[in-house]
């Protein structure tokens, strides 16, 4: 996205790096459940039953952080699936690993520490992929990048899941007093509300199902959507524009 999508769009930038980002969440991977697992697990699981992973598919999760939500994709998928996850903390990787080898699913599952916007996976590979309080990490520019590669790596009608803080329209005064800590405290207040569905949207995607919730009085959209059939189709939505 450009200056301009951005503008149109009206989100906040993330200001603070990769390796800024990197470092806070090694930090903060030991305690993380604690801080903000048991608050976001509601809406982690409403977009687990969104995707319906089912026995022998491949699924990706983006930004899997301490991975519960991989424990529930193992299981669903089975040992005649695959689970994938990238994350850009190592501290998060070993929590992950960690919680898949007390729950006995460390062999069906494959972790990559690295970009969401970089996935190393073969074009139309996966079935599904997962994205919970994460790509509204991601600046602006960036928040494309994440579903055009996500979009590469799904097959035709491949399913995907964004549970994110939303901005819907000009934003509650909830979400506006969030914008204004955010602009101001980047490096602490890391993520903004970004209008979900409408990047899904603009990215190529079909959307299915946008559930609306809330937490803490801020907004949450939990937005189901499949890659097009003819890949054609995406490509033409992403050079245009067109919803």
């Amino acid at each position: 996205m450009d200056d301009e999508t951005n503008e149109r769009i009206r989100m906040t930038r993330v200001r603070r790096s990769k390796e800024e980002a990197r470092a806070a969440y090694d930090r903060m991977s030991a305690w993380y459940d604690a801080l903000a697992g048991s608050s976001e697990a509601a809406y982690v699981d409403a977009g687990l039953r969104k995707l319906e992973a089912e026995e022998g598919e491949r699924i990706l999760e983006i930004g899997f952080g301490t991975g519960r939500a991989l424990v529930s994709l193992a299981r669903s998928v089975g040992r005649a699936g695959r689970v994938y996850g990238v994350d850009l903390s190592e501290g998060m990787a070993r929590q992950a690993k960690r919680r898949l080898q007390d729950t006995g699913l460390a062999e069906e599952v494959t972790l990559v520490r690295g970009d969401g916007a970089r996935l190393p996976l073969q074009d139309g590979s996966l079935d599904g992929a997962f994205l919970s309080f994460t790509l509204e990490l991601f600046d602006t520019p960036r928040i494309r990048q994440v579903l055009d590669a996500c979009g590469r790596v799904l097959k035709a009608g491949g399913r995907l899941c964004v549970v994110s803080l939303a901005k819907r329209g000009e934003g509650s005064l909830s979400v506006r007093l969030y914008e204004w800590v955010h602009n101001r405290m980047p490096r602490y207040v890391d993520c903004r509300p970004i209008p979900v569905e409408q990047v899904v949207k603009e990215a190529g995607f079909a959307i299915i199902e946008v559930e609306q919730r809330s937490m803490w009085t801020l907004p949450v959209d939990i937005v189901l959507a499949r890659r097009a059939l003819d890949p054609r189709v995406a490509s033409e939505r992403r050079d245009t524009g067109k919803r």
